[in-house]
Parts: structure tokens; C-alpha cells; sequence
């Protein structure tokens, strides 16, 4: 040991070649952490935007039994468009996840025979809809499926492609002295395209209650058929969290009031005859026109503006956001809310999803269901 120290101390050091190759060595490891980094976050957007096996599987097998077995098509109802009763939309591509939806609104219907569910797809998905809402049942209620994309069944009131509720990431401090670090995330979710169709669609309808694809129902609904919005078009819960101002990179030089609370969809009650009589949803194609420069943001503005003081508050109970990024919401919070909110990137149906958030949305899958089992859903 004598010798090797003696050695060496005899040994002349450069400090220079030691620092030059101590920054090498932490170059190479910088590049690679940003190169993990970047790998890491392109992954986690595909996982998020890709839909996964199962359920491309079940949507594949539902439609090919649709065209084997196509006399079971019996979908004739008097009720899609009787007004008398409690009307449901559901705007989806997702199978599981709208049947999740109306499952849990009928499970904790105190009565389900005025309920009528209308499932609006594309053409990709419609008749694996078609085939699973005519193979099962929700107690009473009926559900119908519409192809949006199908011009011969609704002539100008469609689109060339099925448009779902949009999600802007927004992000803001817990509090005026918190850290960057501290920063807290919210989703808000707008209407898209293809709500503002619903007045063509639903001619003979006065109000509907519409429910995004990716919430969960767990108390009676039916208290919301007999709001008075005092003249508003549409209820919906305000998130006082994130004011107008924060908005700001979306809205532009637009006037807005900007403490006032944003909204969202996710549960909203609509009045048609208000929404007609206003004339909306060309209010909205006019100022979507005007933003056609934007990349991205103009749904939000032109929903945004075409909605101004036309917003009835809905109290708080009614709907929990946030189950699909906030790892921190109250256990209490969830088992009280009549309607869960799955909004931001990890949905339940994701390997994703939050898995202590997820007991509440596969509680309402049919465990039983041959197609399920065979395209593994349920694992």
C-alpha cells in the first residue's frame, strides 16, 4: 500500500485535463437525463392519445357481430323524440366509457322509465355502439345511437368528423408566495364543434342534460330537469380557480370580465329553445370564422364569447373534477359527488388512469360480458 501512495504522489497531476474530462462526463450525462426526459414525455402523450388494445379489440368484435347478426337492428322508439321526457347526449368514440355513463346514471335513477340516452359517434365506432346498447339493457331507459358523420340522416347538421369536448391544461399558484414548483394544474374541458349542433339534431326537444364520456354518475339526477336558469342557455359549474385572466394566451385581446370565473363542460343542462331563440350556434361558426388563424384555442374563445352571461352556475355538489390528474382530492370529497369527473390525461380506462380513483368507474363494467373477458377490459 506504501508503494501504490508513493507512486502516486510521484505521479504529476494536470488539473486542467481533470476538469476538462470531469465536464465531458457531465455533458454526456445532461444529454442523456434530456434525452430520457423527452423519450419519457413522447411516450406518456402516446399512451394518452393512443386507444389502447382492449378496447380497439372490443370495438373490432362488436362491429363485426353487428353486420353477422344485423336483423337484431330493431331500434324503434317513440321516445328519442318525445319532449315530455328526461333526454340525455353523450358525445363518444369510447364504448366502455359512455356505457360506464349512462350504467351509473341509471343505477342510481330513482326512475328510469323517462330517461332516453342518445349516444352521438362516428362512423368508425357507430356500429359497435349500435350492437352493444342493443345487447344490453339499463332498467328502463332507452338508448339511441346517431352517426354525426352521416349526412343522409341529419343533412347540414353534421360534421366530417366527430369533434369531443376539449381539454386546455392550465396551470397556476396555490398561493400569491408559492414556489413554480408549487404550481397547480387544471383541466378545463369546452364544448367542441359538435355540440353546437344539437339544436338541428334535436328539433323537437326543449332541454337536455349532456354528459361527457368520461364522468361517472353516483346519485339521482332528475333534480336538474327542474332548474329555473332564469333565461340562461346553459348550467354548468363555474371554476373560480382559474379566473379570465388566466386565460389570456387563448383569449387575446378579446374583452372579457377578467375575474370572472371560467366553466366547464362535463355535466351541463342545455335549454334548446333559449339556445334558438339566441341563435348560438351561429353566434359560434361566426367566431370561429373570425379565428381560423388560431392554431389552437379557438374553441375555447369563440365558446368562451359566445357564452358570456349566458352561464347558470350549478352548485359545486353536483360534480368533483379532476380525477383524471390530481392525485390529492379528498376520499370524502369523491364518495359525496353526485357526478365524478375524470378531466385531464389520465382517463379510467387508461393503464394511466390514477388507480384509487379508478374502484369508481370499473365498479359500473359488466364483469360478465363475454366480449369484455375475451378483449381482456376488465383486467
Amino acid at each position: 500500500m506504501e508503494a501504490v501512495i508513493a507512486r502516486a504522489k510521484s505521479v504529476s497531476l494536470d488539473c486542467n485535463n481533470v476538469d476538462k474530462k470531469l465536464r465531458q462526463i457531465f455533458d454526456l450525462t445532461e444529454d442523456e437525463a434530456n434525452f430520457h426526459m423527452k423519450q419519457s414525455a413522447f411516450l406518456y402523450q402516446l399512451a394518452v392519445q393512443t386507444m389502447p388494445k382492449s378496447l380497439h379489440c372490443l370495438s373490432m368484435r362488436l362491429t363485426v357481430e353487428y353486420f353477422r347478426d344485423h336483423l337484431f337492428d330493431k331500434e324503434l322508439s317513440g321516445k328519442y323524440s318525445d319532449p315530455t321526457l328526461q333526454h340525455y347526449v353523450i358525445f363518444s368514440n369510447n364504448v366502455i366509457a359512455s356505457s360506464v355513463v349512462i350504467n351509473s346514471t341509471v343505477v342510481h335513477a330513482r326512475d328510469t322509465v323517462n330517461q332516453v340516452f342518445h349516444v352521438l359517434t362516428d362512423w368508425q365506432n357507430y356500429y359497435a355502439m349500435k350492437h352493444w346498447f342493443l345487447r344490453n339493457t339499463f332498467r328502463d331507459a332507452v338508448v339511441q345511437v346517431l352517426n354525426i358523420e352521416d349526412p343522409d340522416s341529419y343533412g347540414k347538421a353534421t360534421l366530417s368528423h366527430l369533434t369531443l369536448p376539449v381539454e386546455f391544461r392550465v396551470s397556476f399558484p396555490s398561493n400569491d408566495s408559492a414556489p413554480a414548483i408549487h404550481n397547480r394544474t387544471q383541466y378545463v374541458s369546452i364544448f367542441s364543434h359538435s355540440h353546437y349542433l344539437l339544436p338541428e339534431i334535436f328539433k323537437n326537444l326543449e332541454k337536455v342534460v349532456v354528459l361527457d364520456d368520461d364522468v361517472v354518475v353516483q346519485q339521482d339526477l332528475s333534480a336538474l330537469w327542474s332548474l329555473n336558469m332564469g333565461g340562461k342557455v346553459t348550467g354548468a359549474i363555474e371554476i373560480c380557480s382559474v379566473k379570465m385572466d388566466q386565460l389570456q394566451s387563448y383569449l387575446g385581446e378579446h374583452s372579457f370580465q377578467k375575474h370572472s370565473c371560467s366553466w366547464m363542460s362535463g355535466l351541463n343542462v342545455i335549454d334548446l329553445a333559449r339556445w334558438r331563440d339566441l341563435d348560438i350556434s351561429e353566434t359560434y361558426w361566426k367566431l370561429v370564422k373570425e379565428q381560423v388563424s388560431m392554431k389552437e384555442g379557438s374553441a375555447l374563445l369563440a365558446t368562451l364569447l359566445t357564452f358570456q352571461d349566458q352561464i347558470y352556475a350549478l352548485d359545486r355538489v353536483w360534480v368533483l373534477s379532476g380525477l383524471g390528474h390530481d392525485y390529492r382530492l379528498d376520499i370524502e370529497g369523491i364518495k359525496k359527488a353526485a357526478v365524478l369527473h375524470y378531466n385531464g390525461n389520465m382517463k379510467p380506462w387508461l393503464d394511466l388512469g390514477i388507480p384509487k380513483y379508478k374502484e369508481y368507474w370499473k365498479k359500473f363494467l359488466n364483469h360478465e360480458d363475454q366480449y369484455l373477458s375475451e378483449c381482456n377490459v376488465n383486467r
